[in-house]
């Protein structure tokens, strides 16, 4: 899948290959890019470093999952799942700003035949708006003691 100017980028599904720098680019990621707008605490239940890497991995095999590579580098990756719920899109901190989550989620939401939904994170949440998501309710979810806020997002899809 081409990624436009950036030739060195490749887009591709999904392999098992991709499990270890996914769950290291999603740790890291959420201690850089999100601690802007959630605190050391609430980073650390949300990533907490010892993922279950086989439940992970059980997650990404069964959704449309699409990695980003710039060489043997990491730099993003996306799910969703049958039902049209978009679980996780993250960007490698060094790679914001490269429309590499747009791109991501251009390829997620055209092979969804449904209306798309997201639980976005306060980080996330323009990022969606600016694609036509539409706020459906604001969430606050809690892991070990732990408050988090996010956003139930919805986007209708055209037909």
């Amino acid at each position: 899948m081409n990624l436009g100017k950036h030739q060195s980028f490749v887009m591709r599904q999904y392999q098992r290959d991709d499990l270890e720098s996914i769950v290291n680019l999603f740790y890291e990621t959420v201690h850089s890019v999100n601690s802007k707008d959630y605190t050391e605490e609430q980073c650390d239940v949300w990533a907490d470093g010892n993922p279950d890497v086989y439940a992970w991995h059980q997650s990404l095999s069964r959704n449309y999952t699409l990695v980003v590579y710039d060489g043997t580098t990491l730099v993003g990756f996306g799910d969703c799942d049958d039902t049209g719920y978009l679980d996780r899109l993250f960007v490698h901190k060094d790679y914001q700003g490269y429309k590499i989550a747009s791109r991501i989620c251009d390829e997620l939401e055209q092979n969804c035949p449904y209306s798309i939904t997201t639980h976005a994170s306060i980080t996330a949440q323009p990022f969606f708006e600016k694609r036509g998501y539409q706020v459906v309710s604001e969430n606050v979810v809690e892991r070990n003691g732990i408050k988090l806020s996010n956003t139930l997002m919805k986007k209708i899809k055209e037909i």
